[in-house]
């Protein structure tokens, strides 16, 4: 954990450009992004996981989509970098570079349901969660659910341009089925499941033993589902969701974030399967070469991509 600590002392002490400039994954094996400049490193992502479909009781992703609800999304592209030109392409890059890297983990664990995180508010993990998901549906055939978990504050529906209810908070109160709270807004194979309407209680729910039959209801249908959580330090409701997740991202932010608030979350996060960090806000002008620490991997990064 101390050279955790290094590391992102190392990117306490940059200057972030925007509120979000760059994504360098972190895997728990080093696999480097690329070798040196001018050369890529070849990407090794599997075909698509199958829909099981022999037994009676599993979903199909034909049926979910049919039967769900369908709004129409408005996606915001000033926090998209697959939509907005005008953003540099190497944060698209980026994100294929963060998803080359969970399938090459998921090579050597199971790993299909992600809970993505930060230690405090403001860190870009909504941003990760909506631009992760676009890069996995652009590969044929590949189906990703959202769920916005983060009943204190939920934002993805803003960054979708989808309505926010009914949505989690509602199926945890027991006052409406998945169908209801899934939503398919456009062509291709994203789902989403806002966070629903305002709660007091958000711990307790969370708790209820209903959102881990969702999941399980919902996984097999998907290739991935990717939950967008609370910040793990101010509040627990990040480390009960890690609890029906296979795997946790934490977002970290460069020139923001604290080194000892990022290693206080990553111990928050200890036995909760920490896949990775990913490290957001880069600045474009500095490249952290390749760094390894405790298995813990900072890729080579030149990424243009600037948040305005």
């Amino acid at each position: 954990m101390s050279r955790i600590h290094e590391a992102l002392k190392k990117a306490e002490q940059e200057r972030s450009i925007g509120p979000v400039t760059d994504v360098t994954a972190v895997p728990p094996e080093p696999i480097p992004v690329a070798a040196e400049r001018g050369t890529t490193q070849p990407r090794v992502e599997p075909e698509p996981i199958s829909v099981a479909t022999a037994r009676a009781d599993f979903l199909r992703f034909e049926d979910l989509r049919k039967h769900c609800t369908h709004p129409e999304w408005h996606m915001d592209p000033n926090v998209n970098v697959f939509f907005n030109p005008q953003l540099s392409a190497h944060g698209a890059e980026q994100f294929r570079t963060l998803r080359s890297r969970l399938y090459q983990l998921r090579g050597t664990q199971s790993l299909r349901t992600l809970l993505i995180t930060s230690s405090v508010p403001g860190e870009g993990k909504t941003f990760v969660t909506t631009n992760l998901a676009q890069a996995i549906i652009r590969q044929p055939d590949r189906r990703v659910l959202i769920i916005d978990a983060d009943l204190r504050r939920a934002r993805v529906h803003t960054l979708l341009g989808a309505p926010p209810s009914p949505g989690l908070t509602d199926y945890l109160r027991g006052e409406v089925d998945e169908m209801a709270v899934v939503q398919h807004g456009h062509e291709g194979n994203l789902c989403f499941i806002p966070g629903g309407n305002e709660v007091t209680n958000p711990s307790e729910l969370l708790l209820n033993g209903r959102l881990k039959k969702l999941v399980e209801r919902l996984a097999p249908v998907f290739d991935w589902v990717i939950l967008d959580s609370p910040p793990c330090l101010p509040v627990a409701d990040a480390t009960i969701l890690a609890d029906v997740c296979d795997g946790v991202l934490l977002v970290a932010r460069a020139g923001s974030t604290p080194a000892s608030t990022a290693q206080r979350a990553c111990q928050e996060m200890q036995g909760k399967n920490l896949v990775g960090v990913v490290l957001n806000a880069v600045e474009e002008a500095h490249t952290y070469g390749t760094y390894y620490y405790q298995g813990y991997g900072y890729g080579h990064s030149e990424s243009k991509n600037h948040h305005k």
